[in-house]
């Protein structure tokens, strides 16, 4: 598919005249809906805001990228749009967008993302840039792409590049970089970072090879011929690429927007072999593509590799925690055969919520394990986070040989991940000294075998009492919190949910609430209950500010901004981000504030979380205790909110 035919003509425009990011996506998304592109608006800007949440697509050099995939895309399509004065888009290099590409792609993927990759190797080109600038009429718009377009086709069907002919000897005494960029969704970034750095090497006279690892796959990836001739490796990258390959090389470990930015700076280090030597078996194979490997703190790597284990571990707990709650419609106990409210329904869905449930220690440290150490640290570490809690696997105990084990939970899961990578350290040191006929054995026998030895002798000997017991004590501790002290932790617990909704201070609230519920046996946690209502009412409160004041929000906010309503009832808390970026020092403390309130008030009317997700949906079902007042508190959180965002953004209008 030609990169030109996907330019939508009618909704080209030359003349710009929104004033922000926000507002620039949904007159996009509107145009393109005009034209029968796309039939769910809303659902569509949704899903561009959730990209721009994980990281901007403004790509610098006054361009922006805006990208999503939705159902509601009949087709693919690129809406343009130029904006002379140019809109704040938190850029990498700090310009406003001119150029905005707005790229819109139905779900699933497809051939097509191939020719959507063409756009950023094209806009990479100064001489087409400034075409563009100038270009007066939407045809123009079309005709430069389809030239540039043409002329990267000849250059490709001519040139002599490595990709061409990947066997070709290198000259020892010419340097030869290969690199590999990447980015979360593998369309824009990923691609602009391999143009600029193809750029950047022609410029100095560099043999390059640069592997994408896009959305339709990885392309033109590096042999390993490639590897062991190679001067040095650049890996741009925001998610996790292959690593172990590299082993032995000079690696220069970077985020995807450093080659875009800084590629001339990276070729030239890479050429003078200004890199650390990289080895698989000392250095993280999935955690450190996110940040420089020479700037990167303890802390930072630290929480890297818990964070990859928990956001794998959140689909399992949500999916738990909601079919949980399901089952209580019938009564908190009718999932007991014994009980008098049993029902089979209730029961079947309980099954399957606890299950889902269980696997939420494994995969925490299994991924945490995977971070640390690949594909062995993922077994081991997964095994760990079952030893953390032996009881997750019914009939574990038949034999009695662990009687007397504690169960650690979260903590000791946590501690199991870490250890994973530890202990695949040890072993990798341990079985050095085998040839290397013998390599393939490491990774599929001798590394799981020993490593899961290894970890269930220290969790069920060394590591589940002292961790069993510092849960033990730390529930005993909130227990014991005067009733007034409580309500400060529950305005503390659920405005740490709304100061940064989705970041570190998030998800360490809501880790700490999930430990705790799922720490309590059954029981519940009023800690959990203030942390969940906490994520519940930035959206909340957004939506109210817009039913109060018709005008307090941009007129294409609006509509987006009552959606919030459903968003806050399903503990949705990212529906508020498009909404705090436009003002983050008023919108962030006002939704602070009501989500510290509604926590306050849980817990003053005592209720409790069975579950650690759902939202209204797991209160309706019964998950959460006085359930009457716990929506009270929760309207009186989004209401105190809503007022305070009404009372410091009057002045914006």
């Amino acid at each position: 598919m030609e990169l030109s035919q996907l330019f939508i003509k009618e909704a080209i425009t030359l003349n710009l005249t929104t004033q922000d990011k926000d507002s620039t996506l949904r007159y996009l998304a509107e145009r393109f809906a005009e034209v029968g592109g796309v039939s769910n608006v809303e659902a569509y800007v949704d899903k561009l805001a959730a990209r721009e949440a994980q990281s901007t697509t403004g790509v610098g050099d006054e361009i922006a990228i805006p990208h999503a995939q939705d159902a509601s895309v009949k087709q693919a399509a690129i809406v343009f749009a130029r904006a002379e004065q140019g809109i704040e888009w938190a850029s990498f290099d700090g310009q406003p967008a001119k150029l905005i590409f707005m790229i819109a792609a139905p779900e699933g993927g497809g051939e097509h993302l191939q020719a959507l990759a063409k756009l950023s190797g094209i806009l990479m080109d100064p001489a087409a840039k400034a075409a563009l600038l100038e270009a007066s009429t939407a045809d123009e718009v079309i005709s430069v792409i389809a030239r540039f377009e043409q002329t990267k086709a000849e250059e490709a069907a001519g040139s002599n590049s490595v990709a061409d002919t990947p066997e070709a000897p290198v000259k020892s005494s010419e340097p030869y970089i290969l690199a590999v960029t990447a980015c979360p969704t593998g369309i824009a970034h990923t691609y602009m970072a391999e143009e600029k750095l193809n750029q950047a090497a022609k410029q100095a006279g560099y043999r390059i090879k640069v592997e994408t690892n896009g959305q339709t796959g990885v392309g033109n990836r590096l042999t390993a011929q490639d590897i062991e001739q190679a001067t040095a490796i650049i890996v741009a990258a925001d998610k996790q690429v292959e690593m172990a390959r590299f082993d032995g090389k000079p690696v220069i470990v970077t985020k995807v927007a450093d080659g875009i930015n800084k590629a001339a700076e990276l070729v030239e280090r890479a050429a003078k072999v200004d890199a650390k030597i990289y080895r698989a078996n000392q250095e993280d194979l999935a955690g450190s593509q996110n940040a420089s490997d020479e700037n990167e703190s303890l802390g930072r790597k630290f929480y890297k590799h818990m964070m990859n284990g928990v956001s794998h571990m959140l689909p399992f707990v949500v999916a738990g925690g909601i079919l949980i709650a399901f089952s209580f419609f019938w009564g908190i106990n009718s999932a007991n055969p014994a009980d008098p409210t049993y029902n089979q329904v209730a029961h079947v869905l309980k099954t399957l919520g606890d299950l889902s449930f269980a696997m939420m220690l494994p995969v925490l440290a299994g991924f945490i394990g995977q971070s640390l150490a690949d594909r062995p640290g993922l077994v081991i570490g997964f095994m760990g986070g079952v030893f953390a809690n032996p009881g997750v696997l019914a009939g574990f105990n038949a034999a009695g040989i662990f009687d007397n084990t504690v169960a650690s939970g979260f903590l000791g899961a946590l501690v199991a991940g870490f250890l994973a990578g530890g202990i695949v350290w040890l072993l990798r040191k341990g079985f050095s000294w085998l040839p290397k006929s013998l390599e393939g054995m490491k990774p599929i026998f001798l590394y799981p075998v020993f490593g899961v030895l290894i970890m269930g002798l220290l969790m069920f000997f060394v590591i589940n009492s002292p961790m069993g017991a510092v849960m033990t004590g730390l529930e005993n501790l909130l227990n014991s919190v005067p009733r007034e002290l409580s309500l400060l932790l529950g305005f503390l617990a659920a405005a740490m949910m709304s100061i940064d909704m989705g970041g570190p201070l998030n998800k360490a609230a809501y880790v700490t609430g999930t430990a705790l519920v799922t720490a309590a046996d059954g029981a519940g946690s009023d800690v959990m209950a203030a942390v969940m209502i906490g994520g519940m009412v930035p959206p909340l409160a957004i939506a109210i500010s817009a039913t109060i004041n018709k005008k307090l929000w941009a007129p294409e906010q609006r509509n987006s901004a009552l959606v919030n309503y459903v968003m806050g009832a399903a503990f949705i808390t990212e529906g508020a981000i498009p909404f705090a970026a436009v003002n983050p020092l008023k919108v962030i403390p006002s939704l602070a504030i009501g989500s510290g309130v509604a926590g306050a008030l849980s817990m003053l009317f005592g209720s409790v979380s069975y579950v650690p997700h759902g939202g209204l949906f797991a209160v309706l079902a019964g998950g959460v205790t006085n359930p009457v007042m716990y929506i009270v508190a929760w309207l009186a959180g989004g209401f105190v909110g809503a007022l305070l965002l009404n009372a410091l953004l009057k002045d914006n209008k």
